[in-house]
């Protein structure tokens, strides 16, 4: 072994463990291949086959990966010496990414380059150098070898002309650059285009490498969200062929079999999926009085996707499936997703069951998990199931299925009741779209008994398989709200005290104290505000081993167990019950600290759907509202920053800026605390949650950005002007309390 190759400790002679070899790869000065290693450990011979065997298992697990020159480095490492592609130079800051990085499911790392000044000059953006990496701290340090051939990088725009000549605009609502098309390969004005971007500073070229069509089409609003967020979309075929073959095998043996009862799924209308169903029953046995007995049942995916395989690895890389109005990008193939792992009326699927016991009162005092083959009595649409209820509908199944279910929920509330969990109703928003994608309208989403029903008996099976996995010690993937910061807690009780609402600090926070200040709201025209408000306070959920409650749900033990089709986190509790409650194959005990790291993978990865989906919701409201510019409309105000207002249409959404420079010519002042702008001689405001008129003057489908300005052309044109057209508009609804506020300035 070379000197430069020696890590700080020589390992002992012999076969190494997988820990021996990941510290040995990450202590070593240089690119550590398999005769490296071999080296290392003295090996020779047969153990150098095992070592050849031992290395790609680890490669399979997800340990380890392999950089160019075969020389391996720790799954979600930077190779000792690898290329890079600079992302960022603003003067002597300059960032990098690995240009190639097939660390499946991790975020690419972004390394700090330590820039040496020299021939060639200063690094910009697109350029590539060979670089010696090292891990500093929680991130990455970058020294450059060598400067390479000049690279490019792949962005998605929209051509625009303007002058005689071709640019390229981001999508981004903060893209500043449009770099000038050097190369138009046949894409028109107006076409959504893939590019490749090379130069720096002010010198930005673009080539199109790929027309997309036009970015006006509804179809459009969910691709450019897929390619800015980096999401993957497209399976191989080697995987494909992996699904292929996997869907084809027997349901198994030793399954109980659950075929004869009438068991519903209860799902949307348009779902694309169907993971879970649901039974009920009055128990008979005299020791639960008035109880019941439920089961839930759930595909039994963790039987087709087995640790390790090339479908767990794709999946751990997508983390969860995203849902665009008009399309899924589905973590599992869809001949499994859609089709063997979706439970469908009349056809039998594996399933893995939850059986609960179920007191009067609604507790959960036993259950039992179990591999079972299941046959749907149907596949019922939330608003079929609460009609049939209801009795506006008729339905075979209300005696025998649904009223059981409808009473067996009676109990369950109740206890949801007792707990008092987080209540806020905030409405989804529901894009309907017509065979050819084009919108018919934006509304929100009706909630119903149905979906409250289901989403019960969900919370009961998750709290179920929480609790049945703590009883057998074994690890859990919990799913975590924490409760507030006092931070948040001051930032709330500030912004309440501007409506005259108390809210004391001294006491102890529960979700309940959050009920009763929205309940004591529920008559005013702020209510919705101070529901988003309660929201926004509220810390984000994450997916890890170590339980911490979750505050929201007002539950001490909770794991995601329900959706093993569309989330990792889901099929982690089913292989960890699996094993525990030995079950068959498929199952898994994976480390703490294994678990710790997927669950910071998939909480990344969630939040990256949530983003996604978001934007497309926005660029959906836009291409809506583009119809309507021009038109003054109602709107709600739902920030408010020095620099203006945003408000959202009612009942549509949508944010959109109104500029303080807009307000007229009266100078308003920024009350932070009480969220609003104030008028410095009128005292007439502009506050979060306040309806108006406003009239909409831009509405961009590409970005999802809207722009309003006040009714009657207030707001336009030059400064000069707008401090000729006097104050603002009266506001719709006046808040109640008095406007002499100019003495409450910016809190810190």
């Amino acid at each position: 072994m070379t000197k430069q190759n020696k890590p700080k400790n020589k390992p002992a002679p012999g076969m190494p463990s997988r820990q021996q070899i990941i510290d040995f790869i990450t202590s070593s000065d240089q690119p550590a291949g398999k005769r490296e290693i071999a080296r290392a450990f003295a090996l020779s011979g047969q153990e150098k086959i095992a070592l050849k065997a031992l290395l790609k298992d680890m490669s399979d697990e997800g340990l380890i990966d392999v950089a160019p020159g075969r020389a391996f480095h720790k799954m979600g490492g930077v190779p000792k010496v690898t290329v890079l592609r600079i992302v960022e130079a603003d003067g002597d800051t300059v960032w990098a990414v690995p240009e190639r990085w097939e660390a499946e499911g991790i975020p690419v790392p972004r390394l700090r380059v330590r820039e040496k000044r020299g021939p060639g000059g200063a690094l910009g953006v697109g350029d590539r150098i060979l670089a010696r990496t090292e891990e500093a701290g929680k991130g990455w340090i970058a020294h450059p070898m060598k400067k390479l051939a000049k690279g490019e990088e792949a962005v998605l725009g929209v051509v625009k002309e303007e002058g005689g000549r071709l640019y390229l605009q981001g999508l981004d609502k903060k893209e500043r650059a449009s770099p000038v098309i050097s190369e138009r390969n046949g894409a028109e004005p107006g076409d959504l285009v893939m590019a490749e971007i090379s130069g720096k500073g002010p010198r930005l070229f673009a080539k199109v490498s790929e027309i997309l069509g036009d970015p006006f089409a509804p179809r459009s609003f969910s691709l450019i969200a897929i390619h800015k967020h980096d999401i993957p979309n497209v399976f191989s075929e080697e995987l494909l062929a992996e699904a292929e073959r996997v869907a084809k095998q027997p349901l198994g043996e030793g399954r109980e079999d659950l075929r004869d009862l009438p068991i519903v799924a209860i799902d949307p209308a348009d779902a694309r999926d169907h993971d879970d169903a649901v039974w009920a029953t009055p128990d008979d046995d005299p020791t639960n009085e008035g109880g019941w007995k439920a089961i839930v049942a759930i595909a039994d995916v963790s039987f087709y996707v087995r640790p390790g395989s090339l479908l767990d690895r794709e999946a751990r890389k997508r983390g969860n499936s995203v849902y665009f109005p008009d399309r899924v990008v589905p973590m599992l193939p869809e001949v499994l997703s859609a089709d063997v792992c979706s439970l469908k009326e009349g056809v039998e699927r594996a399933a893995l069951a939850c059986h609960m016991r179920i007191s009067a009162d609604g507790e959960i005092t036993d259950w039992r998990f179990s591999r079972a083959v299941v046959k749907l009595a149907a596949n019922i649409a939330y608003e079929d199931a609460q009609a049939a209820i209801d009795g506006a509908a008729e339905h075979p199944l209300t005696e025998t299925a649904l009223r059981p279910l409808w009473n067996c929920w009676a109990a369950l509330n109740k206890a949801r009741a007792k707990r008092e969990p987080l209540d806020l109703d905030l409405p989804e928003r529901r894009i309907v779209l017509d065979e050819k994608g084009r919108i018919l309208s934006v509304a929100p989403r009706e909630r119903l008994d149905a979906h409250k029903l289901i989403e019960d008996y969900m919370i009961a099976a998750n709290v179920a398989a929480a609790k049945a996995l703590e009883k057998k010690k074994a690890p859990v993937m919990y799913r975590i709200h924490e409760p507030p910061s006092r931070e948040k807690l001051v930032a709330l009780k500030d912004y309440l005290k501007t409506l005259d609402v108390a809210f004391a600090l001294g006491q102890v926070v529960k979700p309940a104290t959050f009920n009763h200040v929205i309940a004591r709201t529920k008559e005013a025209d702020f209510h919705a505000e101070v529901m988003t408000q309660v929201l926004r306070t509220q810390t984000q959920a994450y997916y890890g081993p170590q339980n911490a409650g979750h505050f929201g749900l007002s539950l001490g033990s909770y794991a995601h167990f329900t959706s093993p089709i569309r989330r990792y986190a889901d099929l982690v509790v089913h292989r960890a019950l699996t094993e525990a409650f030995k079950l068959g194959p498929g199952g898994e005990l994976p480390s703490d600290k294994d678990m710790a790291k997927t669950g910071e993978l998939i909480s990344k990865l969630e939040r990256r759907a949530m983003e996604a989906e978001r934007d497309t919701i926005d660029r959906y409201v836009a291409a809506y509202l583009a119809a309507h510019v021009g038109e003054v409309m109602e709107a709600r105000i739902t920030g408010v920053q020095s620099f203006g207002f945003f408000a959202t249409v009612d009942g549509v959404g949508g944010d959109g800026l109104v500029p303080a420079r807009d307000l007229g010519r009266e100078y308003f002042r920024y009350d932070e605390a009480g969220q609003r702008l104030v008028g410095e001689d009128t005292g007439v405001e502009f506050a979060l949650g306040q309806r108006l008129e406003l009239k909409l003057v831009e509405a961009n489908p590409v970005s999802g950005a809207l722009r309003f300005e006040l009714p009657d052309g207030k707001g336009s044109g030059s400064g000069e002007d707008r401090r000729r057209k006097g104050g603002p508009p009266r506001p719709l609804h006046r808040r109640g309390r008095p406007a002499n506020i100019r003495h409450q300035g910016k809190k810190r």
